[in-house]
């Protein structure tokens, strides 16, 4: 028998998610005329939200790579958020100096105040 999956979050929570998010990034955005050669995004991954960064390929730049700079993960039996910062090994680590929150608007901003310089560098 298959089990079927509860989902984390409910469709009212992920379009509030992605407004928040959105606008987090749009303010973040480089200026118009530089995005076809740097830019802001996120996706959202079941209960995470991932921003990255969109980089043309320095030897190719109809190439386009992303580069990972925070991820936050709701865990709905704590009601909170967990922050993370990729490290140089190429994988996701807790932020320790701000591990959890009840409120994705906090996390977005130490991602923005970036106190340690791990997520803008």
């Amino acid at each position: 028998m298959d089990k079927i999956q509860k989902m984390a979050l409910t469709e009212f929570e992920i379009k509030r998610i992605e407004k928040l998010v959105g606008q987090f990034i749009e303010k973040k955005r480089p200026a118009p005329h530089l995005r076809d050669q740097v830019d802001l995004a996120f996706r959202m991954d079941r209960q995470s939200v991932v921003i990255y960064e969109i980089r043309a390929k320095w030897d190719d730049p109809a190439t386009k790579i992303e580069s990972p700079i925070a991820k936050t993960t709701y865990t709905k039996t704590t009601k909170a958020w967990k922050l993370f910062w990729m490290r140089a090994d190429s994988k996701w680590h807790g932020y320790k100096p701000f591990p959890t929150s009840p409120s994705l608007e906090e996390v977005l901003d130490v991602i923005n105040e970036d106190t340690h310089c791990c997520f803008w560098g």
